[in-house]
């Protein structure tokens, strides 16, 4: 998997981050730099870990599935796709305004879940998964940052485009692994 690769999927991750950021952002009358902050280290510490844990359980296990590791990483990412595309057709969650461990630890493991599948899938594509998770960590603290500063000023106008955009991502992503593995690519 090369370097854009993994920004495109660091991409796609952190749209779920933004649409709930945004909603946050709803949620308070005035978006303070603590909030962005705030926002920012739940959504990207939690992107960042739960992939690191994904990997470790998935190197535990890839000896037994190697020959077919292409179609569980492809299935992964397409259901983990049209959950995020399914999910932008739903209505916009009212969320609390706040930001306190209680409110902000559900969310982000919530949101990490398929997070932790992307990571059994680089377990699989022996993707180096320190500067892996290190790069969905930041890219997912930027889109949560900002999603909360763009929520607080614009509405909940972008919530839906961006998890319909990061459920396409991530199914792309899910067919170019699939046909890599079968030999059908580069």
């Amino acid at each position: 998997m090369n370097i854009w690769e993994l920004i495109v999927i660091a991409v796609g991750l952190s749209m779920d981050a933004f649409a709930i950021s945004i909603c946050k952002g709803l949620s308070v009358e005035k978006a303070e730099d603590k909030h962005l902050l705030i926002t920012g280290l739940w959504f990207g510490g939690a992107q960042a870990v739960m992939p690191l844990i994904g990997y470790f359980l998935g190197t535990g296990f890839h000896s037994f599935i190697e020959s077919v590791d292409h179609w569980f990483s492809f299935a992964l990412l397409l259901l983990i796709g049209i959950n995020m595309i399914k999910e932008s057709r739903g209505e916009i969650e009212k969320l609390d305004a706040s930001f306190s461990a209680k409110a902000m630890f559900p969310l982000a493991i919530a949101d990490s879940i398929d997070a932790l599948a992307v990571g059994v899938t680089f377990a699989f594509q022996k993707v180096a998964v320190i500067p892996a998770v290190i790069l969905i960590g930041v890219t997912t603290f930027i889109f949560s940052a900002v999603g909360v500063k763009i929520g607080n000023r614009f509405g909940a106008k972008y919530k839906s485009k961006a998890e319909l955009t990061g459920g396409i991502v991530l199914i792309v992503i899910g067919c170019t692994m699939l046909l890599d593995g079968l030999g059908i690519t580069g």
